[in-house]
């Protein structure tokens, strides 16, 4: 059932901080995805993602992926006791695929602890239920290019960074801890402030939280 949707090719509607639609075959598809892999679309032109839908007694949900490696990660994911499509999906927004295979497979709990909703006692369980079916493919990743938006958007000066922080909640974090890591970013990148590009912002922050996830594992 998973696979009735494989793929969504079309015209973006419309990209938020979580999701995305697209008009395919003149049907308006609801895509939930990481934040850089929306920031690869652009609204007005033609978009493609693959695609996993999650069934459930009361819904129908559709993940969106940039490529099949991102896809393929997040399904094994779905392997795990204790991992649903929601946190499979902020596993993604913190670490690129290729650097959750790492995590598993060099058993480091720290870089997973980083996800939201995913304490020690869950990382360990992840390591041991996906070790041989998460193993690195050596290949070299580089974060999804962003599409520059149509026009620059007219952003509440006052409100601007609470987007970012429901967004990350959206994702799992606690507000508290989500202001935190944006204030952090802020304060690292203040170029960030001066632009006031929402998405942008939502991918730096959520970079910075993986790579200090990779600098305090020491690996």
């Amino acid at each position: 059932m998973d696979r009735v949707i494989a793929l969504v090719d079309g015209i973006v509607e419309s990209v938020r901080l979580d999701r995305a639609v697209i008009s395919a075959s003149g049907v308006g598809m609801l895509v939930f995805a990481t934040p850089a892999t929306l920031g690869t679309l652009r609204e007005g032109e033609r978009g493609r993602l693959h695609t996993h839908l999650v069934v459930k007694e009361d819904a129908l949900t559709l993940y969106g992926f940039a490529d099949a490696a991102e896809q393929e990660v997040f399904e094994i994911l779905l392997g795990a006791n204790g991992v649903g499509p929601r946190l499979a999906l902020a596993v993604l927004a913190v670490h690129r695929p290729e650097a959750v295979r790492v995590a598993v497979s060099n058993e480091d709990e720290k870089a997973l602890t980083r996800v939201p909703g995913v304490g020690p006692k869950l990382a360990k369980k992840m390591i041991v239920e996906l070790a041989g079916r998460l193993a690195p493919t050596g290949a070299a990743e580089a974060e999804p290019t962003p599409q520059p938006p149509a026009a620059a958007p007219t952003v509440d000066a006052a409100g601007w960074e609470a987007d970012v922080v429901e967004a990350m909640t959206s994702l799992g974090w606690s507000a508290k801890d989500a202001e935190r890591a944006v204030s952090a970013t802020l304060a690292a990148s203040p170029e960030l402030d001066e632009a006031r590009d929402v998405p942008a912002l939502l991918r730096a922050t959520l970079r910075d939280v993986g790579t200090a996830a990779t600098a305090r594992s020491g690996r």
